[in-house]
């Protein structure tokens, strides 16, 4: 088997993503003019599956509030991985970032995840 790419596998990810790959609440919202958007738990999980790594909760505040968490990855020091920083508008600031273990069992977007690992997996050839 051939050594995954990243540019690889960001291309696949990116068209996994679909309002079936959002936060059920973003749905309604999604578009294809900001597909990363609610995005990025589902994203970060699978990349932890691909290339291992830590996956990282940051805080989104829009005007000292917190208003949701991000995800992203982790892959050494220094390394991170973001596929979907590009969903904040210049209002939404990201701080922080800790390292969240990795549950053993999805129980919140696990048919998210599923679809789009899946997806991701089909197009980098994956069985």
């Amino acid at each position: 088997m051939e050594p995954l790419l990243l540019t690889d596998v960001e291309r696949a990810v990116r068209a996994g993503w679909g309002p079936d790959t959002c936060t059920p609440a973003h749905r309604p919202h999604w578009s294809p003019d900001r597909p990363a958007r609610d995005q990025c738990g589902v994203t970060a999980m699978v990349l932890n599956d691909l290339l291992g790594g830590q996956l990282i909760r940051g805080e989104v505040h829009v005007d000292g509030v917190r208003t949701d968490y991000h995800w992203w990855n982790r892959l050494g020091p220094g390394l991170d991985i973001d596929l979907t920083r590009e969903q904040f508008g210049p209002k939404e600031i990201v701080t922080g970032g800790v390292v969240i273990p990795r549950p053993p069992t999805l129980a919140r977007l696990r048919e998210e995840y599923e679809l789009l690992r899946d997806r991701v997996r089909g197009g980098l050839g994956l069985s």
